[in-house]
């Protein structure tokens, strides 16, 4: 058999083999197959225009839309690699933010055209709702060592039940101008805000994790507990964290998601988006059983998943059949 061409020792390889070797090259390349296979059939899909002082396009519209699976996606990373499972309660989780959040902005009214409470106390409130539900599940997963995905079954059923008995059964309208422009656009930036939620979601996650022990303390207890726990790790705390932090994240997707439509529609907001981030973790590259984990990678999954979405949508595919792509 002929022997396998190493790299002589103090050799560098190949600028090539160096590129296709790197762990983003793969979920880079797949993003890039999809833009570009629109050259084909929509030919101005890369065509950015301005209009009423905002950037407008295919390409915009791809980065806009997945703000709040970019979201979902990094919570669902650190969930993944400490858990080994996933959490697939994060779009009821997204329901109930925004029913708590809506609800308390509309002073339980059906709909208002006015705050009856702060912005802020709303945003508080909601935040607060998906960090117990985040610890429920964390509580199942950690503590009572239920495997993930059946633990956070749970409120996966439950949780748009729970958002239904928040607003009364209603959909809770919150026509107010200052909470509308949280899901589309402030004036004088180019730019819609939902983008810039995923962004300072992403840096302050990357800026923890970089910082702190924090990321290597999950890849520790994802790859091994049983050793992390014999070298002073608490893999309970640990993996409790992780899901504290998913569900505020998945909270804070819901507030995104409810200010797009100025609304709190429970049956509805992150509708299916769990199965979508658990699909832009794998798509990252990252291992679904737990251990090392790249939150780029997670993140041009959650893109590549949008503009394959996207895509489909400029070619005229009705979104009843967006599933079978």
């Amino acid at each position: 058999m002929p022997e396998a061409k190493l790299t002589p020792p103090g050799q560098k390889k190949p600028l090539w083999r160096r590129i296709a070797g790197h762990h983003l090259f793969l979920p880079l390349l797949c993003l890039v197959i999809v833009l570009l296979s629109n050259l084909i059939k929509t030919p101005d899909f890369f065509a950015i225009t301005i209009q009423n002082g905002m950037l407008r396009g295919y390409v915009i519209d791809v980065v806009n839309r997945a703000s709040e699976l970019v979201i979902l996606a990094v919570g669902m990373t650190l969930v993944t690699a400490a858990s080994g499972g996933q959490d697939i309660s994060v779009g009821a989780v997204m329901a109930v933010s925004a029913a708590v959040c809506c609800q308390v902005l509309s002073g339980g009214e059906v709909s208002v055209t006015t705050f009856s409470n702060p912005l802020i106390l709303a945003v508080l409130a909601a935040l607060l709702a998906s960090a117990l539900c985040g610890a429920f599940n964390g509580f199942l997963v950690a503590k009572m060592h239920i495997q993930p995905m059946v633990a956070t079954l749970i409120l996966y059923t439950a949780g748009r039940g729970i958002a239904q008995l928040v607003t009364n059964g209603q959909i809770t309208y919150v026509r107010v101008d200052a909470y509308k422009m949280w899901g589309s656009a402030l004036p004088g930036l180019l730019f819609p805000v939902p983008v810039f939620f995923a962004i300072a979601v992403v840096l302050i996650v990357s800026l923890v994790i970089k910082k702190t022990a924090l990321g290597l303390y999950i890849e520790s207890v994802g790859i091994n507990g049983n050793a992390s726990r014999l070298v002073g790790l608490n893999g309970t705390k640990i993996k409790w964290i992780t899901y504290i932090i998913c569900g505020i994240l998945a909270g804070i997707a819901g507030f995104v998601s409810s200010a797009r439509i100025y609304s709190a529609d429970a049956n509805n907001i992150g509708l299916n988006l769990e199965m979508d981030a658990i699909l832009a973790v794998a798509l990252g590259g990252n291992i679904l059983g737990g251990g090392k984990f790249s939150l780029a990678g997670s993140v041009i999954g959650a893109y590549t998943i949008q503009a394959l979405t996207t895509t489909l949508y400029a070619m005229n595919v009705s979104s009843d059949q967006l599933p079978v792509y």
